[in-house]
């Protein structure tokens, strides 16, 4: 597989990105983080604060994104293990039912 480049655009800042995905992709990402730092920067203060300060938010802020996903897809996980052992039982007692009317 080959890389992708792109050129994005993350807070008002050329920057050439690589990745395996396609660019498309790529380029979703950057859209992400604008948006994180436009949430960001809409909080009381943020702008006060230096550029390392703003940035390890935007990492938190990532990363809390990140761990919530996470943990929903966890959820979902075991949601859908769930419905799949109900399926099972399910066909289980119609294969049973079966074949104690066809006996």
């Amino acid at each position: 597989m080959n890389k992708a480049y792109s050129e994005v655009n993350i807070g008002g800042k050329e920057y050439t990105i690589a990745g395996y995905e396609d660019e498309e992709y790529l380029q979703s990402i950057a859209t992400y983080i604008n948006a994180k730092l436009g949430e960001l920067k809409k909080t009381e203060g943020y702008n006060r604060h230096n550029s390392d300060y703003r940035n390890m938010l935007l990492l938190i802020n990532l990363a809390d994104d990140s761990f919530r996903e996470r943990k929903a897809a966890a959820a979902l996980r075991a949601q859908n293990e769930l419905l799949e052992k109900e399926v099972y039982n399910l066909k289980h007692e119609l294969i049973t039912g079966k074949i104690k009317n066809n006996g």
